[in-house]
């Protein structure tokens, strides 16, 4: 059972307490992300993330890491499209300890420019990781493609362009404009007493601003991406429109990309991989956002077996599509879905997350009985039309990084 405490300020406390742990996780959660930027700011939320780590006030960065390995505890942060998360896992004899530096890292960074140089070169480093991962390079680009123009298409991790010309200042605009009480959520799960909870609602009771971050919705453009590399495997990434996070037909997507390249037994593994040899790796994957979303189908492969698996992938689609998946493969991938859901939620982290992002999202937490009903409530029809919405070659697109053909090329394998 979950406890929801609203603040004067309007930040929300959503709390589950598991006294047979000893553990504690923390999470601020703040509805801010790579699409609420400004173009000319893009980067800006993810570099925000990293600087709230260079010190405060009260604190240097060195002080702050010292600090938390002091208590034995685990601190990190992550920043996606659509939100924030700043979050800690300690021992509840040490969670107001904990709780107290992390409040000091969200409500009183310093961003002093000295920290800012020499983390925008920390920054521009991640980017040229992600560039040298032609896995990520694929995955990313086409979704860029898809959604250009829109925010929601922009990268996380912003551009040089737009980093080298970020200051301090930016930073402190930007969290006073973005950074909003009614868009934070504090979320705690584990061990914890009253007089925690109470001192955790002291700390966030002193964010000030008002109203709510909004966006702009987002558009797919059916895309062919082509990215040149000296490599020795062709990474190809196929995407289609899928659906919103809030969209009640998220559960049968769940099973519908668990059915076609989610695991080992999956009808992509089996076919493209098992049965035919022609890849080490070959997966489905689902992307939702609050208004949109992105099915992918990612492979990787040598370039003279590239037309034959894109075949063979499309004829798996299809079949799909028309006649659904048998019960069996149903029935293993909704126990599978189950099974991952509930033993995840045995950590106190997992439980946490699951609880802040329940409620940023969906003004709920979500309730685990529920999200089992849903599951067991799904049946091969639904699967089957959605399948077929989905699985749209006319509005497919593909990426491929490696050594590429034209995109015409790549256009004419998606049409068979």
């Amino acid at each position: 059972m979950y406890q929801k405490i609203a603040l004067p300020n309007g930040v929300r406390v959503v709390c589950e307490q598991i006294p047979y742990v000893r553990s504690a996780a923390l999470g601020v959660w703040v509805l801010n992300g790579s699409r609420h930027e400004p173009q000319e700011l893009s980067g800006i939320s993810h570099f925000i993330e990293h600087m709230m780590f260079k010190g405060t006030e009260r604190r240097s960065a060195e002080h702050i890491a010292i600090a938390m390995d002091a208590l034995g505890g685990q601190v990190n942060a992550f920043t996606t499209k659509e939100c924030t998360c700043y979050y800690l896992k300690t021992l509840d004899t040490h969670l107001q300890t904990g709780a107290e530096i992390l409040a000091d890292m969200f409500l009183h960074s310093k961003f002093a420019k000295s920290d800012l140089d020499l983390e925008r070169g920390v920054v521009l480093e991640e980017i040229d990781m992600y560039e040298d991962s032609p896995e990520d390079v694929a995955t990313e680009k086409i979704f860029e493609e898809c959604y250009a123009g829109c925010a929601l298409g922009r990268p996380i991790l912003g551009s040089r362009e737009t980093l080298e010309h970020i200051t301090g200042e930016d930073l402190h605009r930007y969290i006073a404009e973005y950074y909003r009480p009614q868009d934070t959520v504090i979320s705690l799960c584990g061990s914890y007493s009253q007089d925690d909870l109470d001192y955790i609602c002291e700390l966030f009771s002193e964010m000030t601003g008002s109203g709510r971050n909004e966006f702009v919705p987002a558009v797919y453009h059916p895309s062919t991406v082509t990215r040149s590399k000296d490599i020795e495997q062709m990474h190809l990434c196929l995407g289609f429109e899928g659906i919103s996070m809030t969209s009640e037909e998220r559960y049968s997507n769940a099973l519908l990309s668990s059915i076609l390249g989610g695991g080992m037994s999956s009808r992509l593994f089996q076919t493209v991989r098992e049965r035919n040899g022609l890849c080490y790796s070959v997966y489905s994957y689902s992307i939702s956002h609050q208004d949109t979303g992105m099915f992918g189908i990612y492979t990787a492969l040598n370039k003279e077996t590239e037309e034959r698996a894109i075949r063979l992938i499309r004829e798996e689609c299809v079949r799909l599509a028309q006649d659904g998946p048998d019960r069996a493969e149903l029935n293993r991938c909704r126990e599978q879905a189950k099974a991952n859901l509930l033993m995840g939620l045995e950590s106190t982290t997992a439980r946490m997350n699951q609880l802040g992002r329940s409620e940023l999202f969906y003004d709920r937490a979500s309730d685990m009985d529920e999200i089992i009903e849903r599951y067991d409530a799904v049946t091969i029809d639904d699967v089957t039309d959605l399948a077929r919405r989905i699985l749209d070659f006319d509005r497919a697109s593909i990426c491929a990084v490696g050594k590429v053909d034209e995109p015409a090329y790549y256009r004419s394998l998606l049409q068979g």
